[in-house]
């Protein structure tokens, strides 16, 4: 094999491992912004997601989205994998059905791989949006029709040689395909789930509900900051040392400030600085940088996270105020500044960087034609992926019901649903085995 096709294929891998390790920050920033009683249902739901997700977007998304077919979704390659042929021989340099992949020579399975860890992404932003109070089962069923179609089908028009992407609409790393679709679908399920019971009351004032372990919340920002470093630099998909250096300092350099400007904001705003929106204004940063991180300089990228956290802020305080609960702020998050990211393509990008692709942008002397084309994508994009994913919302609700008891709301969808607990200690009953006065006759002759 050639040297160069073998050091591609291993970076593509490795980096694909690391966006699937951002399971485990999903996971765990979900279950931490959240109350103890929901912690099983939410880890348990980060956890089948991927399972599900791998089974479906290999059976047929993986072809809607990258087979040869038209402008709008792939017709070849769908039903398993086609060719994926890994003897010495014909490893890389993959001619075939899924025309759309032939620019990077890594085997086919290196180049499933790591497009399956990015659709498992797009299925699990929609968890904590819908989080402590949707049945586990409708959740699970919704999650297999985004890994077939909701994310396949527009995935298609941007990476998979369609409309968007003739259109001369550009998104590197999936600020729109992965981030803006899971915020599109997660407010869709938000608006029809509606609120948690006592969320808001009967005046319409937002009623406090802090997330049970802030611990664990920052523990998954850690881990899907480091997740960032194989989702952007990776889809280089080749081991370019120029490029994925400097993607991975406008990577960081574009979370890092809007980490800082989220803090700041929620200080002036909230008078305090609120260690949700620090982590929200990170991920917010990074989730902006996702479209144009190859293709502008390190200072455009500290503009663009700066005004990333100062949009998840507000966009908190403004769902919450509309009263769209969304217990992580995944909505705003994922989607306000996915769409920001997918714009600031056609402001700040620099064709310097990358040559034969986005041309400059609005702020670089190239007018405002990208502009315009992004613009066209973001709305694209929303109109089929509201109106997709609320029918795919309410085929569930009519079918299997979407939303759990009222007491079993209040009570915990832990024992509800899962029938154990996170936190098994923490159980009060209603009567002790023995009696309190029992227990220290029994342990007396111990502390003799």
């Amino acid at each position: 094999m050639d040297p160069k096709v073998a050091l591609d294929t291993i970076w593509v891998l490795v980096t694909a491992m690391l966006v699937f390790f951002m399971n485990l920050g999903f996971a765990t920033v979900e279950a931490g912004m959240q109350p103890a009683k929901n912690c099983v249902n939410i880890l348990s739901k980060n956890f089948v997601v991927f399972a599900v997700t791998s089974v479906v977007f290999w059976a047929i998304g993986f072809g809607i989205m990258f087979g040869d077919g038209n402008p709008w979704f792939g017709l070849q390659g769908i039903w398993g994998l086609h060719g994926a042929d890994n003897s010495p021989a014909t490893a890389g340099a993959y001619q075939g059905v899924y025309g759309s992949l032939n620019w990077t020579g890594v085997p086919l399975l290196a180049k499933f791989f790591f497009q399956l860890v990015f659709a498992g992404t797009a299925a699990t932003i929609v968890s904590g949006a819908v989080g402590s109070r949707i049945k586990y089962f409708s959740f699970i069923v919704f999650s297999c029709i985004m890994g077939t179609l909701l994310y396949p089908v527009t995935g298609h028009w941007i990476w998979g040689g369609g409309f968007l992407a003739k259109l001369g609409f550009w998104d590197f790393a999936g600020s729109t395909v992965v981030h803006s679709v899971g915020g599109w679908a997660a407010l869709t399920g938000a608006m029809i789930l509606g609120p948690r019971i006592g969320k808001y009351a009967a005046n319409g004032s937002i009623m406090p509900t802090p997330g049970h372990n802030l611990g664990m919340a920052t523990l998954g920002t850690f881990v899907l900051w480091l997740g960032w470093f194989g989702f952007n630099p990776g889809s280089t998909m080749a081991a370019d040392p120029d490029a994925i250096a400097r993607i991975c300092v406008t990577t960081n350099s574009a979370g890092v400030a809007a980490a800082l400007l989220a803090t700041i904001t929620s200080t002036l705003l909230l008078g305090k600085p609120d260690l949700g929106m620090t982590l929200n204004g990170l991920l917010a940063g990074l989730v902006a940088i996702t479209a144009p991180c190859a293709y502008v300089s390190v200072e455009s990228s500290l503009i663009i996270g700066a005004i990333a956290g100062v949009l998840v802020v507000l966009a908190v305080i403004w769902f919450d105020r509309m009263h769209i609960d969304d217990p992580v702020g995944a909505t705003s998050v994922h989607l306000v500044n996915g769409i920001w990211g997918t714009l600031a393509v056609g402001l700040f990008a620099e064709a310097k960087y990358l040559a034969n692709t986005t041309g400059d942008g609005l702020f670089f002397g190239g007018g405002a034609k990208l502009l315009m084309a992004q613009l066209t994508g973001v709305g694209a994009v929303a109109i089929f992926t509201l109106a997709a994913s609320a029918l795919a919302w309410w085929l569930v609700k009519a079918t299997m019901g979407i939303r759990v008891s009222a007491q079993e709301e209040i009570e915990g969808l832990d024992i509800g649903e899962h029938g154990n607990s996170a936190y098994p200690d923490f159980v009060t009953r209603k009567t002790l085995p023995i009696s309190l006065g029992s227990a220290m006759t029994a342990a007396e002759p111990a502390r003799r």
